[in-house]
């Protein structure tokens, strides 16, 4: 039997919305012709990714999921967790490798941290 997650991140759920906007809009038009019929599968890849993608807090590790697949993550192996310039979240591994968590932000790494059960290292940059 599957665990639960402690946490669950994903994407705003205003791009879900946003999705199903798109795919009832492009209904009509593919309707009008089955050569168009083709055009549902943006909005529909859209929105399942939106619905699937993100990634899921346990205790021992990280999964992060994607449209297809994901990647499980122990914490032991995580080295670091650093906000970008936009404010999302990679993970920087044991072993030099990047994986960038998705729907993870600079806003909600203390509530990943901690649903984790992972201390915060206070260590800043010194000034320069």
């Amino acid at each position: 039997m599957r665990s639960r997650p402690a946490l669950r991140v994903r994407k705003s759920g205003a791009v879900l919305v946003a999705a199903l906007i798109a795919l009832i809009g492009a209904l009509p038009l593919a309707g009008s012709s089955w050569a168009l019929a083709p055009i549902l599968l943006i909005p529909l890849a859209v929105l399942i990714w939106t619905y699937r993608a993100g990634t899921d807090v346990y205790p021992e590790e990280l999964r992060v999921r994607a449209l297809f697949g994901g990647t499980r993550v122990p914490w032991s192996r995580i080295a670091e967790l650093a906000p970008d310039a936009r404010g999302r979240v990679s993970a920087l591994l044991d072993n030099g490798n990047v994986i960038r968590l998705t729907g993870v932000t600079s806003d909600n790494l203390p509530m990943v941290l901690a649903a984790g059960g992972q201390a915060v290292d206070a260590t800043t940059a010194t000034d320069q």
